[in-house]
Order: C-alpha cells, then sequence, then structure tokens
C-alpha cells in the first residue's frame, strides 16, 4: 500500500481546524487510533474544492492593522514569546527581555500599553504542548531472523518524571532496558508499521506526542523485531549460516510470539531545540551487540491548543502572515529613519519570534512561504524594499505546490494577491519613467527585479491554476508601456505650455518637449530597451519611438501651420533650433525590421522650407557682426612666434569655421535646395572676406594717423597683409569644408556641370582674385618705402671716391638690404616676404640698368655696379631662404649682366674678348 506524507495530511488538518474556534475544542480520540486514523486520512488524497478566479479590479492594499487588531496581534506575539519551547537556534536570540523589548518597539506600545497586555498575556492559559515526531528511517540495524534480517517497528512516547534520564546532551545517555512497551500506557503509546524482511527500514510516520513540563518530560523510543510464528521446516528452508543456526536454537527457548529487542532512544525534552532533524544512535540494553544501527527521526516542539484570541478566531497562516507583515513594515521604516535601504534581512529578533510563531503554530514550509508571500506582497505595494525579497517565496511555493491544497477562501486570498501585485507592477511599468529615474542610483535594478517578480509569479502553476484567463505578461507589459509613453508625452507637453500664447514662446515650448523626446529615447535606446528585450523579449525602444515620433509629428505640422509662410529673425533661430532636434530624434528610427511603413517625422526638412530664407541671413548676419567687433577691437599686434597675423584673423576663420559648422547642421536632404543653399553660404563668405579686407586696412590707416614711428607703421602693415594672406588659406578651404565634391555628384543629376562651375567656383575664384589684390597692393606698398632708400644707396656707390675699392662701396647697401629684409621676414609670412623680395628685385635691376647705362663711360664705376649686382644676387637668394634661382635669372638680369661685363672691361681685355668671339666663330 502506498502511504502518502503525514506531513501533508497535517496541514491538512491544520487547515480544517482553521475555520474551528479553539474554544470549541475536537472531541479527541486514543493516541494510538488516532495516529492510524491521520494515515487513513491521508491515503484518501481528499482534494478540496477551487474557486473560480474573479477578474475584479484590485486596490492597493493597506500594510496597517486597526488599534483593536494590532492590539490582539500583540497578545499573539507576547504569548509566543512567553511560552517558548526547546534550546535557542543558534543565530536566534536566547533572552525573552531583548524580544519582548523588539515587540513593543515594532507595535509602537507606550511602556504603560506594554505592561498591561503583558500582564494580561501572563494569566492567559498555558498552550497544550505537544512533541511533533516523526519517525523517518534507519539504518545498519541488528538481524533478528533466520534470514538475517528484522522485521522492525518502533514504540515511541513521553515519560514525565516517571523515568530518571542522565544529565547531559542528548548525545550522552546510559543504557537502558525498554520502558515504552511496559512503563508507558497504551493509550499513550504509539506504534509504527512493521516493516518486514530488512536492516534498512523506512517509515516517515508522524506522530502527536503531549506533554505538561518540558523540564521533566522525556522522549522514548524502542525498536523491536516482529516475531512472525513459523514451523521449524520454514525456519530451515530459511537457514543460511550456523549465525541463524544459532538463532532457531534461541528462539526455540522463548515464548512464542515474543518480539526481539533491537535498540532505544532516550531525549530529555529541554536538550531540544525547536526544530530538529537528525539521526540518532540505537542504545543496546547489554554488552552483547552495542553497534545497532540508527534511526533518523524530526522533532518539532509545538502548541497544539492555544489562548489567544486570534489562534481561536483566524487561521494558523493567516495570523503569522499579520506578524510577519507587522515585524517587515518595522524593519523597512527603521531602515529608512535611518537614511539606508532595506535589504530583505531580518534583524536576529524578528527572526526570531516569527520563528517561534510558525514551529510552535505548527505552520507547513507551505504555509509559511504563503504567508511570507502575502504579507511581502502587500507590504511592497506600499513601503519600498527590494523585490527580490518575493522571490524566495514564490520558489517555495512553486516547489511545494499541489493541487486542490487550499480551500475555496484561501484560494481567493492567494488569487487576490496575484492579482493584486500584478496590478500594482503593471501601473509602476506604466510609470517607470517616474518611478524608476536614472537620476536615482539602482533605478535599472529595481525594475529589473519587479520584472523577474512578475515573471515568476506569472509562471507559477498556482497562478496558472488561480488566474487561468489572463493574457500573457508580456502582452500586459507591451500594452501598459504605449500607455505609458502616451501619457509621459501629454505630462511634459502640458509641462512646456507656455504662459503667454506668444509664437516664439510657443516655438520654445515645442522645442523643450522634442528635446525632453530626444532624451528620453536616447535612455529608452541605452537602458530600458535591453531591460524589457532581457526579460521579456520586447522591443520597447521601438514601439516607444514609433508612439512618440507620431506625436512630435503632429505637434511640430501643427506650430508651423501657425508659423505661417513670413519668418522673422528671431523666429527663425528658434526653428533653427527645432530643426536640429528633429534632425537628432530622426537619426534615432529602429530598423526596418522592427517597424512598418513609413514614419510621420519621414520628410520632416519640408516643414522648414519658409524657414531657410532667414537662417540664411540670421547667419550672415551673425558672422558679419562678429567679423567687425573684431576688427575693431584688432590692435594689428602680432600673435607671436610663429604666428604672425593678429587676434582678428583668428575670429575670421572662427566665423567661417562656423558658417562652414551651419551648413553641415543643415545637411539638407533635398539636392537642389541643398546646392541652393551651398551656393548663398559660399557667396556670403566671400562677401564678408572682401568686407574684412576693406575694414582691416580702415583699422590700420586708424591706428597711424597718431603714430609718429614709421617702423611701428610699417609693422601695422605687415600684419594687415600677413592677416589676408591667412584669409586667403581660409578661403581656399571651404571646397573641403561644404563637401563641394559629394554636393557635385548628389546634384550632378538635376543641375548642368556648367552651373555648378559659374557658380561655386567663379564665386570662389572671384574672391581669391579680390583677396591676392589686396594682398600685393599692401606688399607694393611695403615695396615702395624700401625702393627709395635702395635707389639712394646705389647712388652713393657711384658717388664713392676713386680710391675707394669696390667691396667698400657696396658695404653700405649691403648692409641697409641686409636689416631690411630680417625685418621683413621677421614680420611678414613667407608668401608676403617672397613676394616682397620679388618686388624688390625687379626694382633694384631696373635702378642698376638705369645707373650702368648713365654711367657707361666710367670703368671704375661699371666695375663697382658689376661687383654690386653680384653681391645683391647673393643677397636676395639668401642661401635658398630667398628667391628661388629661376625667380633670379630673369632675361632683365642677364641682359644687365653682359652690360656691365662689357663696361667694366679694360680696353686690351675688350680687344682680347674680340679676337676671341672670331675665333670661336672661325672654328
Amino acid at each position: 500500500m502506498v502511504k502518502p506524507s503525514l506531513s501533508y495530511q497535517r496541514e491538512r488538518e491544520e487547515l480544517a481546524s482553521m475555520a474551528t474556534p479553539l474554544s470549541q475544542p475536537l472531541r479527541r480520540l486514543p493516541l494510538l487510533r488516532q495516529a492510524i486514523k491521520i494515515r487513513r486520512q491521508k491515503a484518501k488524497g481528499l482534494l478540496l474544492e477551487t474557486l473560480p478566479q474573479t477578474n475584479q479590479e484590485m486596490e492597493t492594499p493597506s500594510h496597517h492593522f486597526s488599534p483593536e487588531e494590532q492590539a490582539l496581534l500583540y497578545e499573539e506575539a507576547l504569548y509566543t514569546v512567553l511560552h517558548r519551547l526547546g534550546q535557542p537556534e543558534p543565530k536566534h536570540v536566547a533572552e525573552a527581555s531583548e524580544l519582548l523589548s523588539y515587540l513593543q518597539e515594532a507595535f509602537h506600545m507606550k511602556p504603560e500599553v506594554h505592561q498591561q497586555l503583558l500582564q494580561k498575556v501572563q494569566d492567559l492559559e498555558k498552550p497544550l504542548f505537544c512533541l511533533k515526531v516523526t519517525v523517518k528511517r534507519a539504518k545498519g540495524i541488528l538481524g533478528k531472523d533466520v534470514s538475517g534480517y528484522s522485521d522492525p517497528y518502533c514504540l515511541l512516547g513521553i515519560i514525565e518524571q516517571g523515568v530518571s534520564v542522565p544529565d547531559g546532551s542528548p548525545g550522552h545517555r546510559r543504557r537502558q532496558k525498554a520502558v515504552v512497551k511496559n512503563t508507558i500506557p497504551e493509550d499513550q503509546t504509539h506504534r509504527t508499521q512493521v516493516i518486514s524482511q530488512t536492516l534498512n527500514p523506512e517509515w516517515d510516520e508522524t506522530f502527536f506526542l503531549e506533554f505538561e513540563d518540558i523540564s521533566t518530560a522525556s522522549f522514548h523510543l524502542d525498536m523491536w523485531d516482529a516475531d512472525q510464528v513459523e514451523s521449524v521446516r520454514q525456519k530451515l528452508g530459511e537457514l543460511t549460516d550456523l549465525h541463524g543456526l544459532r538463532r532457531i536454537f534461541k528462539e526455540a527457548r522463548k515464548d512464542k510470539g515474543q518480539d526481539d529487542f533491537l535498540g532505544n532512544v532516550v531525549l530529555r525534552l529541554q536538550d531540544l531545540r525547536c526544530r530538529e532533524d537528525q539521526w540518532y544512535p540505537l542504545e543496546p540494553r547489554t554488552e552483547t551487540y552495542p553497534d545497532r544501527g540508527q534511526c533518523h527521526l524530526q522533532f518539532l516542539l509545538i502548541h497544539k491548543r492555544r489562548a489567544t484570541t486570534t489562534s481561536r478566531t483566524h487561521p494558523s497562516y493567516t495570523v503569522h502572515r499579520h506578524l510577519l507583515q507587522q515585524l517587515v513594515s518595522h524593519e523597512v521604516t527603521q531602515h529608512q529613519a535611518g537614511s539606508t535601504s532595506w535589504d530583505g534581512e531580518l534583524s536576529p529578533q524578528a527572526s526570531t519570534i516569527l520563528f517561534l510563531h510558525a514551529t510552535q503554530k505548527d505552520l507547513s514550509e507551505f504555509h509559511q512561504s504563503m504567508a511570507q508571500w502575502l504579507a511581502y506582497s502587500r507590504l511592497y505595494q506600499s513601503l519600498e524594499f527590494p523585490g527580490s525579497c518575493l522571490l524566495h517565496p514564490i520558489t517555495a511555493m512553486e516547489y511545494q505546490w499541489i493541487q486542490g491544497r487550499l480551500k475555496p477562501e484561501q484560494r481567493e486570498e492567494l488569487a487576490a494577491s496575484f492579482n493584486s501585485l500584478l496590478t500594482y507592477g503593471l501601473s509602476l511599468i506604466r510609470r517607470f519613467r517616474s518611478v524608476f529615474p536614472l537620476s536615482a542610483s539602482g533605478s535599472p535594478a529595481r525594475l529589473q527585479s519587479l520584472l523577474r517578480v512578475l515573471i515568476q509569479m506569472c509562471k507559477m502553476k498556482a497562478f496558472a491554476e488561480l488566474c487561468p484567463n489572463g493574457a500573457p505578461l508580456s502582452s500586459l507589459v507591451t500594452e501598459v508601456l504605449r500607455t505609458g509613453t502616451l501619457e509621459w508625452f501629454h505630462m511634459k507637453q502640458q509641462h512646456h505650455q507656455p504662459m503667454v500664447q506668444d509664437m516664439q514662446e510657443m516655438c520654445k515650448s515645442v522645442l523643450s518637449l522634442v528635446l525632453d523626446v530626444s532624451g528620453d529615447l536616447h535612455q529608452c535606446q541605452r537602458t530600458w530597451n535591453k531591460i524589457f528585450n532581457n526579460t521579456l523579449k520586447i522591443q520597447f525602444f521601438s514601439m516607444a519611438f514609433l508612439e512618440l515620433q507620431k506625436l512630435v509629428a503632429q505637434r511640430v505640422k501643427e506650430h508651423m501651420a501657425m508659423v505661417g509662410s513670413t519668418v522673422s529673425p528671431e523666429m527663425g533661430e528658434s526653428l533653427f533650433q527645432l530643426y536640429l532636434s528633429l534632425k537628432e530624434l530622426y537619426q534615432l528610427v529602429p530598423p526596418p525590421s522592427e517597424r512598418d511603413g513609413t514614419l510621420d517625422l519621414d520628410g520632416f526638412h519640408k516643414w522648414f522650407l519658409p524657414a531657410i530664407p532667414a537662417w540664411l541671413l540670421k547667419t550672415y548676419s551673425v558672422a558679419l557682426a562678429r567679423l567687425q567687433r573684431a576688427v575693431q577691437m584688432d590692435q594689428l599686434v602680432p600673435l607671436g612666434e610663429p604666428i604672425k597675423h593678429s587676434t582678428s584673423a583668428v575670429d575670421l576663420s572662427t566665423c567661417f569655421a562656423q558658417i562652414s559648422h551651419t551648413a553641415r547642421q543643415l545637411d539638407w536632404p533635398d539636392p537642389e535646395v541643398a546646392f541652393m543653399i551651398t551656393v548663398k553660404f559660399v557667396e556670403d563668405t566671400c562677401k564678408l572676406a572682401l568686407v574684412y579686407c576693406s575694414l582691416i586696412k580702415a583699422r590700420a590707416k586708424e591706428l597711424s594717423v597718431d603714430q609718429k614711428d614709421q617702423g611701428q607703421a610699417a609693422n601695422m602693415l605687415c600684419v594687415v597683409v600677413n592677416n589676408m594672406e591667412q584669409l586667403r588659406l581660409v578661403v581656399l578651404k571651404l571646397p573641403t569644408q561644404l563637401a563641394w565634391k559629394d554636393l557635385e555628384q548628389w546634384a550632378g543629376a538635376i543641375l548642368e556641370p556648367e552651373q555648378l562651375q559659374h557658380t561655386l567656383h567663379a564665386q570662389l575664384q572671384g574672391a581669391l582674385a579680390g583677396l591676392d589684390h589686396e594682398i600685393r597692393s599692401g606688399v607694393r606698398t611695403l615695396a615702395e618705402q624700401l625702393e627709395a632708400g635702395i635707389s639712394r644707396h646705389i647712388q652713393k656707390i657711384v658717388g664713392t671716391s676713386k680710391t675707394t675699392v669696390p667691396e667698400d662701396a657696396i658695404l653700405p647697401l649691403m648692409k641697409f638690404l641686409e636689416s631690411e629684409f630680417h625685418y621683413m621676414n621677421r614680420n611678414l609670412v613667407q608668401e608676403n616676404f617672397n613676394s616682397l623680395l620679388l618686388l624688390l628685385w625687379t626694382h633694384t635691376l631696373s635702378v642698376l640698368t638705369q645707373t650702368a647705362a648713365a654711367q657707361q663711360s666710367s670703368l671704375l664705376t661699371s666695375q663697382k655696379l658689376k661687383i654690386a649686382l653680384q653681391n645683391l644676387e647673393l643677397c636676395f637668394y639668401g642661401e635658398g631662404c630667398g628667391l628661388s634661382p629661376e625667380a633670379l635669372h630673369t632675361p632683365s638680369l642677364q641682359d644687365l649682366q653682359r652690360k656691365l661685363e662689357l663696361q667694366a672691361s679694360s680696353s686690351q681685355e675688350l680687344i682680347q674678348r674680340y679676337f676671341s668671339n672670331r675665333i670661336q666663330q672661325q672654328d
């Protein structure tokens, strides 16, 4: 016969007694017959009826009790501590005073109220104490039969003040004869079934042994081999060795039907803890067989009847849930008062009290888990603590769930808790942006914990049985996420609603709304989508984007319709920021696999066509104002080596870079409009370059008015020329900065190549030509200042005395050029310095040619001019740092060299040269 678990039957009895007040006790059967009845009821496996699941909307429950309920619950807790049984667990609190103080604090009881209730509880009737014993199994017992095996059974009971049990721990007991059979009355003696022919029997039978005083009570278990009456022929047939033969002779001497003693276990109850589960050695009564095996026993010290009001009127697991709820609420609020969060770990005092209560009430593991679930799921909806605390009772209930275990009202209560937590959890998910803000540390982990709890709850067999008609959790979460996203958008829209109905303010409110949406979608993409996708396979980012882009498009189109076709510069600036924010938002679009059809934001750039002229005008106006301010503040002083231009050139480069950045920001999708925008940007840039040239020259003239130092004026002129050269380099970068090449390829399908050439390139070339003219004009002015000095020094060479050697005659000219060239090289950039050298070289050759023509009859002067020309060529070359040989060796130089060569030669040298040339001609 299959023997069902007696612990389950005990749960059934406990549930049945929940609705029966203890003030009307049940009629008790003799204990031996009662144990047999327990096994029979358990074997039937009666199932309790289920109650249909209700679909009513659940309100968030409160974790607070009324004063009357709290007083009764306090009475229950005090009763539990005052009537504690057994030795304390290793990590539990042993002192009753400490537990009572904790209860007073947890229930917020005033000292006088506490004393009154404590006295009331002390005056109540003591509970009916009971030892719940489960005989699990035995191993290694003696074999008493001829076959070498035994037919073991156990007799067990409680002896109070009858048999002396020595002091000491349970493992130290003296050997004594079996006392249960002869000492304990039959109606208080409990007996297990007989397990035939085994040395390792398994019973798994539970018994309830009442006692009065734990300090004088002791538990006794005797194990016997049941004697089966058999014939000698049968016994000889089972004979296997000489030991079996000796057993036959021994049995022949004893009375028929007399059982053999196998061993016993004797324990003092006061030495036991509330819960014990271990192997105990079977003690012999003689030294013949000292090793008689072991017996596996489970003990539970319980109250079979309690005098508290709640114990008489409420189910045990309900009372335990209320007590747990009260203590956990206290633990959470205590941590919050200390500015810390509760980690789910109960204090030793709370753990001790709850353990004692569950043990005394003989709550099964399942009902403890159920009570914990009901308490925690209710508290979670009103207090802040980790959702992971709910996972343990979920796992425990799932592991121990048996269909039909609960009564209808319990099924209804459990189903209501499922629905309540599910409704509350979905409400949190709907508002997750505000409930789990990323600004608070640990928010993603808290949301993930909540989702994990809901997932595990919906996977439970209990949930499937009690809530059979609900939609899948992923569908429910998807729907509340969609609803929450819409609610969040409308809340933000209302938040940004301007106080004054002004177009400018309304545009700013729309801009703020779009920025909030973009920020939210970035958070969804980086954080929230991973959580929902990993837990429920929900692509939350795609769903949120599709919903929000539809709402954003509707709101922006409404606003642009109000703006109309005429856009002021102020409105244009706001619209430009709105355009950029929409562009950033649109870049977040999910891949085609996660969306269907077109988006409401597709082609959003067309909504802003009326604003383009205002944007271009604003860009030019801002750049022009910045340029004018930069020139006005420029003192035309170089920034320092190796930079030879001034501050306005730097500001101008920044202005042009900002224009290029604006063009890249626009990134207009329509090629024809994009081309026209680029043309306008190039036109404005070139215009600004020429305006700068005029302004910087005017600034130099302004600063030179009161300047008496001509050298300082020359310095400023060098800076002006350098600034223009820097500007020319910046303008040359326009094709790269504005991506002309890509634009020409993109617009090539709708524009003719001539149109591209006549617009962009023509504008650029015109601007560069204008800049080159301005630079040459400035360099020419510097060259004119030096040309006079060069002419003067050349004339001084001609005027030197005949006794002056040519090298000494040209020395002043060379010193003058060295000084001026060093100054110009230090103050001009290399391009302008080379241009200056070229102008001066041309001028020098011209002056020398004129002077040589005038002095062709003077041999000595011509020799000086010849030597001067040779040294000037080396000076302008500057060891490779000046003019190149190609720039120096012009036809003018070669012609002058020939003339001076002839003029500087004597008559004899000329005759020799004449005849040499004739000889060469004849050869």
